[in-house]
């Protein structure tokens, strides 16, 4: 090392500061706690990216008795679990949602199509006019566990989301131990449906 360097004069040494680079170790915020706190804890729902400063004793305490789900219902938990699945991005089905101007589009072809001679029928109901004659496509096979599941609301798996829906609600009222008097006896049984519902929900039948 060469002592008489213009770059070794210019270093500076402060003993009674803290050393440049080195971040200093927050205290434990768990009332009444005075230990380094070097472990961070999530302040949970509506606080995402905030957290807490605990030391090691005090965060095994908080993740003891954290919930992320505290305060909400079991409907709102099953939609934030489909919304994670896409990172919370909002989604649409192919097809559902026409590009701008598709309506109006397909309005014109249809007011073109009233008009025209067709003798061969090219562009007849099948193309545009749809009539309540016409048959419901028809579902897809059932799924094992989508067979269960409508089993088990009492129903044979061709009904509509509504039907389902009032199917469930009307089992939930009646199987409730407060509408028995707080007979627990049919908790299993409620718990299935509860499944059921959720499943086919999920899988997009109501």
């Amino acid at each position: 090392m060469n002592l008489n360097s213009k770059y070794f004069d210019r270093i500076r040494i402060n003993p009674d500061g803290p050393a440049v680079g080195v971040s200093q170790t927050p205290t434990c915020e768990w009332q009444g706690c005075h230990q380094p706190g070097g472990y961070r804890a999530p302040k949970g729902r509506h606080h995402e990216g905030k957290y807490h400063n605990f030391c090691l004793d005090h965060v095994r305490e908080y993740n003891k008795s954290y919930n992320y789900f505290a305060g909400m219902g079991d409907d709102d938990i099953a939609a934030y679990q489909r919304s994670a699945a896409t990172g919370h991005r909002p989604t649409w089905t192919i097809g559902v949602n026409p590009p701008p101007g598709a309506a109006e589009a397909t309005e014109k072809s249809r007011t073109w199509a009233d008009t025209l001679n067709d003798p061969f029928g090219l562009f007849g109901d099948s193309t545009f006019r749809k009539t309540a004659a016409d048959p419901a496509p028809e579902r897809r096979p059932l799924k094992n566990l989508e067979r269960r599941s409508f089993a088990a609301l009492d129903l044979d798996g061709h009904e509509t989301g509504v039907e389902i829906k009032a199917r469930y609600k009307g089992l939930v009222k009646r199987l409730h131990p407060d509408a028995n008097g707080g007979d627990r006896s049919s908790e299993d049984r409620l718990r299935q449906i509860i499944q059921a519902y959720h499943y086919l929900k999920s899988a997009g039948f109501c």
